[in-house]
This record gives C-alpha cells, sequence and structure tokens, in this order.
C-alpha cells in the first residue's frame, strides 16, 4: 500500500465536516434526493456514513466504524471506472490491499462496489491515509480531488457553491455558526431558508447530532 497523495483531513475532523455539510444541506433544501451532502450517523450498529451525491453519477461515502475509516469515490467519467474498461471490472488491485475490517463497508449493496475510481483508508491509530498499490497511468483523473472538492473547508467556500447549486441567496453568518461551531438556532435556521418547517429541520438535526441553541 501506498500514503495517500491527496489532502485528507484527520478522520475526526472529517467527520465533523460531512456531518456539518449535511445539516446546511438538510436546512437548505427539504427534499432528500437534492441534498448533495448527507449524513447517516446509525447506518449500523457502530457504523456512520458521510456520502456526497451530486445528482450527475458521482458520488463519494466515507464509512466511519470502531477500527478505522474508508473513502470510496466513483467518478462516472474517470478511466478508471468500470465502464470505461474493455471488460467491465474494478480497476485491478483497487481493493486489494484494503484492510479485511475496512472492506467490508463498501462490499455492501447500498455503497455500489463496483462504482469505484478511487478508494483510501485509515486504521484507527495510523498517523496516515492510505491506498493500494496499483497502476497509475500518467495523466488518468481519477476524480479524487473533483469530488473532495464538494468537502468545503470554509463558510465562504460552502455559501458560494450552496448560492449556485441552490439558487438561493445564503446567509454568511448562519453558515459560518455552523460549519465553524457546529450548533445553529431556530433563528438562524429561518434566515437560512424562511420557507422551512423549523420544527422538522430541528429533529432532523437533533438525529445528525447538531447542537441546537
Amino acid at each position: 500500500m501506498r500514503k495517500c497523495d491527496v489532502d485528507l483531513p484527520e478522520p475526526n475532523l472529517l467527520k465533523e465536516r460531512m456531518r456539518r455539510l449535511a445539516a446546511l444541506d438538510l436546512i437548505l433544501c427539504e427534499e432528500d434526493w437534492l441534498c448533495v451532502h448527507q449524513y447517516m450517523p446509525d447506518w449500523a450498529e457502530g457504523v456512520e456514513v458521510g456520502k456526497i451525491d451530486n445528482g450527475a453519477g458521482d458520488d463519494l461515502f466515507v464509512v466511519f466504524a470502531q477500527g478505522g475509516v474508508i473513502v470510496k469515490g466513483f467518478d462516472h467519467e474517470s478511466p478508471y471506472s468500470p465502464h470505461a474498461q474493455d471488460e467491465y471490472g474494478v480497476w485491478p488491485g483497487m481493493y486489494e490491499q484494503v484492510p479485511e475490517a475496512l472492506l467490508q463497508y463498501v462490499q455492501d449493496e447500498a455503497l455500489s462496489t463496483e462504482d469505484v475510481t478511487f478508494c483510501y483508508w485509515r486504521i484507527q491509530g495510523d498517523e496516515h491515509w492510505y491506498s493500494g498499490e496499483y497502476e497509475r497511468p500518467e495523466g488518468m483523473d481519477d476524480g479524487s480531488e473533483f469530488l473532495l472538492g464538494y468537502l468545503n473547508d470554509t463558510a465562504d467556500s460552502y455559501a458560494e457553491w450552496a448560492k449556485s447549486y441552490f439558487e438561493v441567496e445564503v446567509d454568511l453568518p448562519a453558515v459560518r455558526q455552523l460549519i465553524e461551531g457546529g450548533r445553529t438556532s431556530a433563528a438562524n435556521i429561518a434566515k437560512l431558508n424562511p420557507e422551512r418547517n423549523i420544527e422538522d429541520v430541528l429533529g432532523q438535526l437533533i438525529e445528525l447530532g447538531v447542537t441546537i441553541e
């Protein structure tokens, strides 16, 4: 295996970022299927899953388990895609070195195992993210930079993205409170989306683990 060559946050930071981004999408859009950022805190016992789905055939799953974290991404236009091979199949070696304790999670049908163009993992206690040792032809894009770019790490970057995607004006201070502090309030929810049913949103945010002031 080899050290991951993309910039991924520490596991706990990644978990919180995905949770907070999912909370913001949830506030801005009541249609789950239109939310790009999603988070499932009770996917299985002791397992949480963050997801990015841009609605254009590309997705990213991050499984947070007791033994570590595994990231599986799929860019449907990448030459690493099974659909781009002469014979349909996962790119040779993609999963070969993934620890079994983590591989079991991406083998779940809900995570579309074969739809993969990059995979990273980090065992509990490790200091680095890793990927498999497989052939990486020069110039071939696996889509990791593209999909990981949805993990907006500042309030400004999220607000700019959300304004374009949801086609709404976004209250930056309300976004900042969630992005930076992991908390929100009924007043800020109303600022972000005046048409949203506050009680419905509050219940969903509490399930996500967001602090309500």
